[in-house]
């Protein structure tokens, strides 16, 4: 098989997984899937979280805040599309908010943005639901206390 039948024999076949994807996910998770936003962890982050999830997939947020707003929200994870769409979409949905505001960004929330999603795919919602918060909680610890930076 030369280059060229190579590349025609993968473009066939991402253009099937594609379609398939269409048939189960809303345009905005398979978007996000597949362009994920806001990917990567800060290293001078305001609040910082990882979570394992019960399937296994690992999840990491880091927020920079200013003026009361979170201006920046990065995420980093080891799991699948459905669990990379919905961190992205969290790390989406949080910037430019303040922090009462991104308090309500919870796994109903982002089920809701997503479109839905197949019953055994809610976790991956909820993992990144869960992450932000702890996120969240992290840099509120660290602004009444900010030693606590000197030993993360």
């Amino acid at each position: 098989m030369g280059d060229s039948e190579l590349d025609k024999f993968a473009e066939k076949t991402q253009a099937e997984i594609i379609r398939e994807l269409k048939e189960i996910y809303s345009p905005v998770v398979i978007d996000h899937w597949l362009n994920p936003r806001n990917w990567g962890i800060m290293n001078d982050a305001d609040g910082y979280a990882k979570i394992t999830g019960p399937c296994g997939d690992t999840m990491e947020f880091s927020i920079k805040i200013k003026n009361d707003r979170i201006t920046h929200c990065t995420f980093d994870t080891d799991g699948c599309g459905t669990t990379i769409a919905c961190a992205s979409i969290a790390a989406e949905m949080t910037i430019g908010k303040n922090i009462n505001e991104a308090r309500k960004i919870n796994q109903a929330a982002l089920l809701q943005y997503c479109g839905g999603l197949p019953d055994e795919n809610k976790h991956c919602a909820l993992l990144a639901s869960n992450t932000l918060q702890k996120t969240i909680d992290n840099c509120l610890a660290n602004k009444q206390e900010p030693w606590r930076r000197l030993y993360e």
